[in-house]
């Protein structure tokens, strides 16, 4: 029976272990790892590699507003396509902008605009998909126009993961502008959960079309490809089968996880920047016959993203992103790294669920290990050296574009410590007090809290104290003890001494041992109490009367007639621990506990029951009526000594 409530302890607390265990590691997986995630990419990932030297971003800045009032006509943007198109030669390049509108106050601007779209081939300008719900209006034939000009061509569509699409519009492009453009790809950057850009939806579903992300396109352009297969971990460019990793889906959105880079010359920027104003300026130059700014040269096979992110308020073309690496990453910037990616096919990767609980479990397993094996001290200390190489190791992982757990693991580690100390400390202090139980039955339960109190300075020694000391003793009980058999004897002791037991312990008395059918008990120590002697001698007279009781009880049971006799001595001797130092005993030695012994044995002598020496009478003259017995010889004593016998007591003290 105790067999199985301790395996029904153990087993509530493990299911109460694995409880506690599965709500920290999903709250932390949940609220705490997505935002160690961002702080080992920015410290470590993004360290460990620049961005490719073939991709320049121009950007609409503030010293590009300087140069010319916003808002700008669109002839200037004409301009920059102008310089890319007549005089440099970049592969492929990348308008991260939305245009919705025409300029209605400066047509011809507008034209000069959508011309210099129109002659750029290799443009791939930026679209927003859309969601609208039922009562918002809806252009069918824009939609469908858009699905002929510019979807992908999935070939195995009917074989991938269909789910409700997550939109069904797309923003609306003037006819102008749609018509003049040649390549499209999304610009959505979607925000995690936590407010941050962690992913890029590299394929898009409107309805039932597919999309590329405007990177994607860019990439699909250089190779020539427009026909792709999608699979749940990748996706492949059939065209030219190549391959593309680090690609999973959910809700109709293909997403890669974004690798960053570290920032190029200090700057906010992790791929080398232009200013839109300088390129302008080249191209006007270069016409005029003047040296330009930036020489075309620079952009020959390179691939170009032109953006806005001025900072200046009250134009409001600051165009950022919440990223690891900044609050206010600018999204130009962002689609120049998905790019990266995918041309190097240099993703971020994660640790798969199976890993990362092989991980949390090998942690919880080495803790407890320590635990059971080590002392505090040892375990916590080596636990801290565990979580401080595994953070290293993190930081390796992260460096070479690996995600795996970061806190999660020492959470863990940290919460069996907990819960394992906690349960150590619990089971060891049932087991303690289930020896305090056991060892109280041999040694007194004042002389085992003793022990408990002061464990750590257990040792060989004691001090002199005054003390009074009492002998019991059943009278004729070995010859009663012959007539009976030894399961009879074993009963009747036991059941004497448990009625004795609680009448010393009453009186603040300790029972030092039991000597057959003796007892031998102290009162002083190690219960300090002033009036130890009358104490004593009170316990006594109360024994004889419990006896008295026995005498009765057992005459009705058939069981023999018992009497005894008490001595008691007051005096000093040694209290302390004798023995050897794996062996000790709590006693008490010297002159007073032999007298006191020796003064037990007069009572066959005088045929009396309960006798005391001249120092204990001192202390009970005022309290018990007393026949003095004079000249009484005791062994080992050159002179003979006065002893008394306590008739009665006549004036009880408040014990309690």
């Amino acid at each position: 029976m105790k067999f199985l409530k301790s395996k029904g302890y153990i087993i509530k607390s493990f299911l109460l272990y694995l409880l506690i265990l599965f709500a920290v590691v999903g709250f932390s997986k949940a609220w705490i790892e997505p935002f160690m995630y961002n702080y080992y990419v920015k410290t470590a990932t993004a360290q460990s590699k620049a961005g490719s030297d073939n991709i320049a971003i121009v950007t609409i800045d503030d010293i590009s507003i300087s140069y010319h009032k916003w808002p700008w006509p669109r002839e200037m943007y004409a301009e920059i396509f102008n310089y890319f198109n007549t005089y440099a030669n970049p592969k492929v390049i990348g308008f991260d902008a939305v245009i919705q509108s025409l300029d209605k106050e400066n047509p011809k601007s507008d034209k000069k605009f959508f011309d210099a779209i129109a002659k750029t081939k290799n443009l791939v300008v930026g679209f927003s998909p859309q969601y609208l719900y039922e009562e918002d209006y809806i252009d069918s034939n824009y939609i469908k126009n858009f699905e002929d000009k510019f979807s992908l061509k999935i070939n195995n569509l009917n074989s991938i993961y269909k789910n409700t699409p997550k939109f069904n519009n797309i923003q609306n492009m003037p006819e102008e502008y749609f018509n003049a453009v040649h390549n499209a790809g999304s610009v959505s950057t979607p925000l995690n959960q936590y407010g941050y850009v962690t992913t890029m939806e590299e394929i898009v579903a409107v309805n039932d079309k597919y999309y590329p992300s405007l990177g994607l396109k860019m990439y699909l352009y250089l190779k020539g490809a427009n026909n792709i297969s999608l699979y749940s971990e990748d996706f492949e460019i059939d065209d030219i089968k190549e391959s593309i990793p680090a690609f999973h889906s959910t809700d109709e959105v293909w997403k890669s996880q974004v690798r960053f880079y570290k920032f190029y010359n200090n700057t906010e920027y992790t791929h080398k920047t232009y200013h839109a104003s300088d390129i302008i300026r080249s191209y006007r130059n270069i016409k005029e016959g003047k040296k330009p700014v930036i020489d075309p040269k620079e952009f020959d096979g390179k691939v170009v993203f032109i953006g806005a992110n001025a900072k200046t308020a009250e134009i409001g073309l600051e165009d950022v992103r919440r990223t690891p690496l900044l609050d206010k990453h600018p999204g130009v910037d962002i689609q120049a790294t998905n790019f990266d990616n995918l041309q190097n096919h240099d993703f971020m990767n994660f640790s798969s669920d199976l890993v990362d609980n092989i991980i949390i479990l090998l942690f919880a397993l080495v803790t407890f290990l320590l635990i059971s094996r080590l002392s505090i001290v040892k375990a916590i200390t080596i636990s801290i050296i565990i979580a401080f190489i595994y953070l290293n190791i993190v930081d390796y992982f992260y460096f070479n574009t690996y995600a795996i757990p970061t806190l999660t693991p020492i959470i863990v580690q940290i919460i069996t410590m907990i819960f394992g100390y906690s349960y150590k400390f619990i089971v060891e202090g049932r087991n303690k007090e289930k020896i305090k139980q056991a060892m109280g039955k041999y040694l007194s339960q004042d002389v085992m809290q003793n022990v408990v109190q002061n464990i750590d300075d257990i040792k060989l020694g004691g001090k002199r104290a005054i003390v009074t000391v009492l002998f019991s003793d059943i009278r004729g009980f070995t010859s009663m003890s012959e007539k009976m058999s030894a399961e009879d004897v074993s009963k009747i002791l036991n059941e004497y001494f448990t009625e004795m037991e609680p009448i010393i312990t009453k009186y603040n008395g300790v029972i030092n041992k039991f000597i057959g059918d003796a007892v031998m008990a102290i009162f002083g120590e190690p219960i300090q109490d002033l009036d130890h002697p009358i104490n004593a001698v009170l316990c006594a007279y109360e024994m004889l009367k419990k006896v008295e009781e026995l005498q009765e009880r057992w005459l009705f049971e058939g069981k023999p007639k018992i009497e005894i006799g008490v001595g008691i001595n007051t005096g000093e001797c040694f209290v302390g621990n004798i023995g050897s130092e794996k062996r000790l005993e709590y006693t008490v030695i010297g002159d007073t506990v032999n007298l006191a012994s020796r003064i037990e044995h007069y009572n066959k002598v005088y045929h009396t029951n309960l006798l005391v020496s001249s120092s204990t009478y001192s202390y009970i003259a005022s309290i018990a009526d007393v026949i003095k017995i004079s000249e009484v010889t005791i062994r080992g004593k050159s002179k003979k000594m006065d002893i008394y016998e306590v008739l009665r007591i006549n004036k009880k003290q408040d014990n309690n």
